[in-house]
């Protein structure tokens, strides 16, 4: 079911409600910081030069960074000098009106991306995995301008001791959360459509947007930005095609940071907000448009990454590896949030 809030909207929603295939790949567009009680709480914050979809000329090309890239003569061969961010990305630098994401230590936030059919028109790209491919986030606090994917992607481990030991890996989901979809006429669309409804909005129209929630290090720095790297893995499986023999490796990136806010800062100004919770307990039933995804969220609230003494992330809980399948509802924990839209020179490091 499908609920419209205007007219105007309406109009808008009807033409992406026809028919539509897989006309472009996904990156995060938003990250959001989760209430306890599993809302989206706060304005958000965006990926390292951030274009805007509204923006005139938008083009998915300006967001998209695909590893190998196209026209590789080995569609399957990864260099190690291919770098993990596109070129916009490679410093953390904001765009006007993009700002960075404010959280503190510890806060639970949600990293969402469009699915673009990738999940409700799984019979387009022959070969593809199951669950649409895994998504994996990398945190850190001494990022590198020419940061080299092969240093990070699997190397980077849950405890911090893997390859040069300068980041952690602080996530690993599937690509498909279970219940994203985009407005088609297939038949996953129509069955989550009925199943999820939600009310088409100005950010997501009447799709609904993928999330990988994840919990950052509780104490990771304040006052300097924490690194992240998301990473689709999206591999093709050999003779999939007559084309591809051997396979195709196909991997996109994301590169962005969140301002580690300052516990004292909560209570300074009014750009500060304040969340706390004796109990951390998932709110059945809440809008689907601001919620996180409650077995990805118990899991977050069970595990909670940590920082070493020496900045480097480690986890100071063992993450299960695959999401728990009831929410947690007795764990105590604090999240606060601020947002700061700064101009687009890049804050001191």
């Amino acid at each position: 079911m499908l609920l419209i809030r205007d007219t105007v909207l309406g109009g808008l929603l009807l033409a992406l409600s026809l028919p539509s295939t897989v006309v472009g790949h996904s990156w995060v567009e938003q990250l959001t910081v989760i209430a306890p009680n599993g809302t989206f709480v706060g304005a958000p914050g965006y990926p390292r030069g951030n274009i805007q979809r509204s923006a005139s000329g938008f083009s998915d090309t300006e967001m998209t960074y695909l590893i190998p890239p196209n026209g590789r003569a080995n569609q399957s061969q990864i260099l190690p000098t291919d770098k993990m961010c596109k070129d916009s990305q490679r410093t953390a630098k904001q765009t006007e009106g993009s700002p960075r994401l404010q959280a503190s230590a510890g806060a639970a936030i949600a990293l969402r991306f469009q699915e673009n059919g990738h999940v409700t028109l799984p019979n387009t790209q022959p070969g593809k995995p199951k669950n649409r491919g895994t998504v994996y986030v990398y945190g850190t606090t001494e990022p590198k301008e020419d940061e080299n994917l092969l240093d990070v992607h699997r190397v980077w481990n849950r405890d911090g001791t893997g390859g040069d030991r300068r980041g952690v890996l602080l996530s690993k989901q599937n690509f498909d959360d279970g219940r994203c979809y985009q407005i088609n006429n297939g038949d996953i669309s129509e069955h989550r459509q009925a199943k999820f409804p939600h009310v088409a909005d100005q950010t997501m129209g009447a799709d609904l947007w993928c999330q990988q929630d994840i919990a950052l290090p509780s104490n990771a720095p304040s006052g300097k930005p924490y690194t992240l790297y998301w990473v689709w893995d999206w591999p093709t499986a050999p003779g999939a095609t007559a084309e591809l023999l051997n396979g195709k490796q196909e991997i996109y990136t994301t590169c962005m940071d969140v301002d580690i806010v300052d516990n004292g800062d909560a209570t300074s100004t009014t750009t500060h907000s304040h969340v706390k919770a004796g109990a951390a307990d998932y709110v059945e039933g809440q809008p689907l448009d601001k919620a996180s995804i409650p077995s990805q969220f118990a899991e977050i609230v069970d595990s909670r990454p940590a920082a070493s003494e020496s900045g480097k992330s480690v986890l100071c809980a063992a993450t299960p590896a695959t999401a728990l399948s009831k929410p947690a509802s007795k764990t105590t924990f604090l999240t606060i949030y601020k947002t700061i839209y700064p101009s687009a020179t890049p804050t001191p490091r």
